[in-house]
């Protein structure tokens, strides 16, 4: 009989036996959940848990049913990252570089929320029918909140930005709405990846299995740990350790990381589950161990919960009753392992009746509704960075010409639109560059020359062919996952192939039409010559705008309707020249990021223009503050344009004095909002105390006396890059000091 069959018939079996074991206490509402949990585990033979907790999800089709306890099989492995990913027919959201971009927690939240409802309407289904299986759960692996430091790492795209403070910010909106705000139940559960400093190497120029970050403890406690600890305390269910080891400890067999620092001093109560093979790896890749009984000693002694295991005969967790025998392992040790798994199994409401969880009423009704399909439209539109406006040629004059020219190999390429780890969206509801621009016209020339992103065979004929005659050329440039992505790192920031040279063709056939580069991409791409080039009217950066793709862009270029002035702004650095790029392998943070930088980007962080203009006229701040005082502030904002728009008003701080190393620049706050054109607004702002705090070596976080400087503006200071609006410069003192503890 088949597996599945097999799978089928233990559910049953489990549903019928349900009904008579409504008396076990861990099914018994009324009772405290860590009550129900204990009873439940309590009941469990190691056999058991020990299956529990190596059958994670990827390789194997998750935790199985336990029939005689009437508790059903369970995946662990649901991709969440901006839509149910590999599910069936899911929304398409952009990519979360991309949404990083928008600096709009409110749009993060949005979809985080759209995600969360999909998931669980899917896993209603999927129950209801006795499926389980990889993708079929809502415990999510989701959000993705390493830091882009290097151009050229391949998972760039799945990132919030360069930013410790913007990506815990955003992932903190993901993780709320995800879960939901019921008081007793959660939606879908989130899963913070990857624990930790993992942010490059893929493959080049040494695989991720094996690569070991050289860390000091102020880059791990400044840059790579800060947005972890805003997921935690967001509520997040999950953390995933990561493939990378950290000074010689891989991160799945690492007490510093997953019981010192996320338990002991973060206070987090979740589970925490391997990146795919990664503690079988620690054997395979890392060496560390020369047997699978030392290695699940170490990982759950260090505090892994579970295996998310590939090929099921390999699993080390498998190896866990050996390692109790031979005493490397307490049978306390593991059961109190387990209690985390079935604590949020249970808040996900699997132990109570279905009529008590409200998200149990969520059907298939609600995967890509129309409200779904307007906010991948909005979403799309507000992850548009504008780079080059020369003669603001944007927003066209027109919304309909004779002929205009779309070319590229992404102008028409669906599938390379969506980055990776992708809803499949139905093909009805995904609109390409081509689809969308063409409605601009009554007749399109198209031409891709190239077969792909890799552009090695280019047809330059056809390319100078389709921009004869026309009154507006769109080129389409970029990458797609099949150049950057998991496991697949760029040997450089160069347009791939004879993409160059296939704008540069474009520029030299022109005739005086305007050129509009749009670039569909992640990691920063060698565009200088674009930016430069009088030929080159508008550069959009796209990044990976997924179903709505074309729609919007339709909209933006003719800024049709709410939202469709571009005020999307760069979330992590854009250097001009391969010389600004450090090695990957290198994971001190000196003179990466826009925090330790030193030099002139092509384009900095924060960095994007508009259709209108903006002006900060007033700026209300208190000139001293107690150390461990927030500091209140707020600005006004006008929009001296006729266009309405969205503003980015970013503020920024600056130790003036500090005792300890500090980075030369570091966002404190940021928001979104609309301004209606010859309008203003009041921002109020808060710059945190922990904001303000040092990392002191050996003791842990400390507001120390001193001044700062307080930067408040639409875009980053100190740029040699710069939009026209003005940036307000004070300083204010802090009077004492005080230890904030270590995190």
């Amino acid at each position: 009989m088949a597996v599945g069959s097999l799978t089928v018939l233990a559910c049953i079996l489990c549903m019928v036996l349900i009904q008579g074991l409504a008396d076990f206490p861990f099914r018994n509402t009324s009772l405290s959940w860590s009550d129900r949990v204990d009873d439940l585990v309590s009941r469990l033979s190691i056999d058991e848990i020990q299956h529990q907790m190596a059958r994670g999800g990827a390789g194997t089709n998750g935790t199985p049913p336990i029939p005689r306890l009437g508790i059903k099989p369970y995946s662990w492995n649901t991709e969440c990252l901006r839509g149910d990913v590999g599910a069936g027919n899911a929304t398409g959201f952009p990519q979360a570089l991309g949404l990083a971009a928008s600096f709009s927690p409110r749009l993060v939240f949005q979809i985080g929320e759209a995600t969360g409802v999909e998931v669980r309407a899917k896993y209603n289904n999927y129950s209801r029918n006795g499926l389980h299986g990889k993708h079929m759960g809502v415990s999510c692996f989701s959000p993705v909140i390493n830091i882009v430091r290097d151009p050229r790492w391949g998972r760039n795209q799945e990132t919030y930005g360069e930013d410790p403070f913007q990506s815990g910010v955003l992932a903190d909106s993901f993780v709320r709405a995800l879960q939901g705000n019921d008081t007793r139940y959660v939606r879908a559960n989130a899963g913070c990846k990857h624990f930790a400093a993992y942010d490059g190497p893929e493959n080049i120029p040494i695989s991720r299995l094996k690569f070991d970050a050289k860390v000091s403890e102020r880059d791990l406690r400044t840059t790579f740990l800060p947005a972890f600890r805003a997921c935690v305390k967001a509520g997040t269910y999950s953390v995933m350790c990561s493939y990378n080891s950290i000074n010689g400890v891989p991160t799945c067999a690492s007490k510093q990381l997953l019981n010192d620092i996320l338990r002991e001093e973060w206070g987090f109560r979740g589970y925490v589950v391997s990146d795919e093979n990664a503690i079988e790896n620690i054997l395979r890749g890392h060496h560390y161990a020369d047997n699978y009984v030392d290695i699940v000693s170490d990982c759950v002694n260090a505090g892994c919960n579970l295996e998310l295991a590939g090929v099921e005969d390999n699993l080390t967790y498998y190896q866990m009753l050996d390692a109790i025998n031979q005493g490397k392992l307490t049978e306390e040790k593991v059961r109190g392992s387990v209690k985390p798994l079935f604590y949020t199994r249970m808040r996900l409401g699997e132990f109570d009746p279905p009529e008590m969880n409200p998200y149990s009423k969520l059907d298939l009704s609600v995967i890509e509704s129309e409200a779904h399909q307007m906010l991948a439209i909005e979403a799309a539109m507000k992850t548009f960075v504008l780079l080059k406006n020369e003669g603001h040629i944007l927003p066209l004059k027109r919304d309909t010409f004779d002929r205009i020219a779309i070319v590229g190999p992404m102008a028409n390429d669906s599938h390379l639109l969506f980055g990776d780890y992708a809803p499949l969206s139905p093909r009805p509801l995904v609109k390409t560059p081509l689809q969308g621009l063409a409605n601009l016209a009554q007749s399109v020339n198209y031409a891709a020359g190239c077969n792909d992103t890799f552009c090695k065979h280019y047809d330059p004929v056809s390319i100078k062919k389709a921009v004869a005659m026309t009154e507006v050329i769109f080129v389409c440039l970029g990458t797609g996952r099949t150049i950057e992505s998991e496991g697949n790192d760029r040997y450089d920031i160069n347009l791939p192939g004879y993409q160059l040279q296939l704008l540069q063709d474009v520029a030299a056939n022109r005739n005086e039409t305007p050129v509009v580069l749009l670039l569909f991409n992640a990691g920063a791409l060698n565009v200088t010559w674009a930016d430069q080039s009088p030929d080159i009217a508008a550069i959009l950066e796209c990044f990976f705008p997924a179903q709505a793709t074309g729609e919007a862009l339709r909209r933006v270029i003719i800024n049709e309707g709410p939202g469709s002035n571009p005020a999307g702004r760069m979330p992590a650095t854009w250097p001009a020249t391969e010389d600004q790029i450090f090695n990957i392998t290198e994971y001190s943070m000196e003179g990466k990021t826009y925090r330790y930088f030193k030099g002139d980007p092509l384009y900095p962080y924060g960095y994007g223009l508009s259709y209108t203009q903006f002006e900060y006229f007033i700026l209300e701040n208190p000139t001293m503050i107690q150390a461990g005082q927030d500091l209140q502030g707020m600005v006004s904002v006008g929009n001296t344009g006729n266009i309405d728009g969205d503003e980015v008003i970013q503020v920024y701080i600056q130790w003036m004095n500090a005792t300890q190393p500090t980075p030369q620049l570091q966002l404190a706050w940021f928001d979104r909002l609309t301004i209606p054109g010859n309008g203003a607004i009041n921002v109020n702002f808060t710059v945190s105390a922990e904001s303000m705090a040092v990392w002191v070596d050996n003791k842990g976080w400390a507001v120390e006396e001193g001044e700062m400087v307080l930067y408040v503006g639409g875009q980053q200071p100190n740029q040699k890059k710069q939009i026209s609006s003005n940036i307000f410069r004070v300083t204010y003192k802090i009077v004492g000091s005080k230890f904030l503890g270590r995190y």
